[in-house]
């Protein structure tokens, strides 16, 4: 299963910095998305895949029983969403303003946006 996982990582990696490489804004961010979704995928399975209790201690024991699952990569986790969520949010306002502006797709006409 970890093999299986590792090589939709790097599939994922791999393919989300192809797209960022093409010439197109949308090519970009889906590029970013992918790569973003790869990082969480690998904060998850570098945390251990185990089918675990919830990491709460019961009120009449002093310690965790094992196996529990691990709340750090959790909160790793979701903190990630959150911070992609927002940086694809602030893409798509700028490119929405930057396509309305040039009146292109193109990351290869930004280039010659300077008239003045």
């Amino acid at each position: 299963m970890a093999i299986l996982i590792s090589l939709v990582i790097g599939t994922l990696f791999g393919a989300g910095v192809y797209m960022m490489l093409r010439r197109t804004m949308v090519q970009l961010l889906i590029g970013l998305a992918m790569i973003g979704n790869a990082a969480n995928l690998l904060i998850f399975t570098a945390s251990g895949l185990t089918r675990a209790r919830a990491p709460i201690i019961p009120a009449d024991e002093d310690s965790l029983a094992q196996p529990f699952a691990d709340p750090v990569a959790q909160a790793l986790i979701l903190t990630a969403i959150v911070i992609s969520f927002g940086v694809i949010a602030f893409a798509l306002a700028l490119a929405n303003r930057t396509f309305s502006e040039i009146g292109s797709e193109n990351l290869s006409d930004l280039r010659e946006t300077d008239d003045e």
